[in-house]
């Protein structure tokens, strides 16, 4: 892709087919349709989806025939609720999956808060929070794993920050990240930041040398103000389309583009929509989402706004 910089590609998420949470959104979405069709958009590589194989050779002989690589995949963390030893048991198989199929960062999405609940069923007001004191301590678990996880599988860890979860608003990230060593990542998303009502810009000029992988995400305000105003929960929100591709919502995206640009960021772009593929065809989407990502960068080399 020759408006990226070097060492910057661009792939796709499976969520525009297939929902992780939601089984009955694009749960019969063949894979080969959504390797196919992002193949066919011209990405260059795409996320584990819940319906992708776990084994390394047979998720090679699936991506390897349609040009695709793997850019990463999230891991379902609990350190939160428990230490990093514990943690990198758990984490084992996912990581050496990942490390096999070349991946250079694990995607860590917090869940312990989600034991013996439904929380992303729950209203959106209604999550967990911690303590300062609480911060604190999981900042310090987190560096721990992301050093074993370094110095083990050759990952960066790519903590999420994500609705419903323990670091969704900006002041909650910054302290975790605050208190965490330099071994410890940020996973950027533009979706969820604008959802949780801050600019990820704020996090760039913070945070910057820290993000190791980004999600590019839209939002439609309007039914993101309509989620807040009747508590809706976050699976209500995700079927009524609060969050779509680049181009399609409110978030601007200069920002990315600037740092990918500008900084010696070199990874992925991940374009990601949480949505109902009956309601928006993944592929004239994702489509979308790369001509209007494609427009920004070329805009941006040619210095115009």
């Amino acid at each position: 892709m020759d408006f990226l910089p070097s060492g910057v590609r661009l792939a796709v998420s499976p969520l525009s087919w297939t929902n992780d949470v939601l089984a009955d959104l694009g749960g019969d979405t063949p894979v080969d349709t959504c390797l196919t069709e992002a193949a066919g958009a011209g990405y260059q590589g795409v996320e584990l989806g819940r319906l992708f194989p776990r084994k390394a050779a047979q998720l090679r002989g699936l991506l390897q025939p349609h040009g695709l690589s793997l850019a990463s995949g999230w891991y379902s963390g609990e350190l939160a609720v428990r230490d990093a030893p514990h943690e990198a048991l758990a984490a084992r198989d996912h990581a050496a999956l990942l490390a096999a199929m070349g991946c250079e960062v694990m995607v860590y999405g917090e869940v312990a808060m989600m034991a013996g609940e439904a929380p992303l069923d729950a209203p959106i007001s209604q999550r967990l929070t911690m303590t300062q004191q609480d911060l604190a301590d999981y900042a310090a678990r987190l560096t721990e794993f992301a050093t074993w996880l370094q110095g083990e599988y050759g990952l960066r860890l790519a903590y999420h920050h994500h609705l419903m979860m323990v670091a969704e608003k900006m002041d909650e990230i910054a302290a975790i990240l605050d208190r965490s060593g330099p071994e410890l990542g940020l996973l950027l998303d533009t979706g969820h930041a604008a959802a949780a009502g801050f600019d990820y810009a704020h996090l760039i000029e913070r945070f910057g040398d820290r993000i190791a992988h980004i999600h590019l995400k839209d939002m439609r305000a309007e039914v993101m103000a309509r989620v807040r105003a009747e508590d809706a929960s976050f699976n209500a929100g995700v079927r009524a389309g609060m969050f779509t591709v680049p181009g399609d919502g409110i978030v601007d995206f200069a920002p990315v583009v600037r740092l990918v640009r500008g900084s010696g960021y070199r990874g992925w772009l991940v374009v990601e929509a949480e949505q109902d593929p009956a309601l928006a065809p993944p592929l004239p989407a994702v489509t979308r989402a790369m001509t209007h990502i494609e427009t920004l960068f070329r805009q941006a080399d040619k210095g115009t706004p």
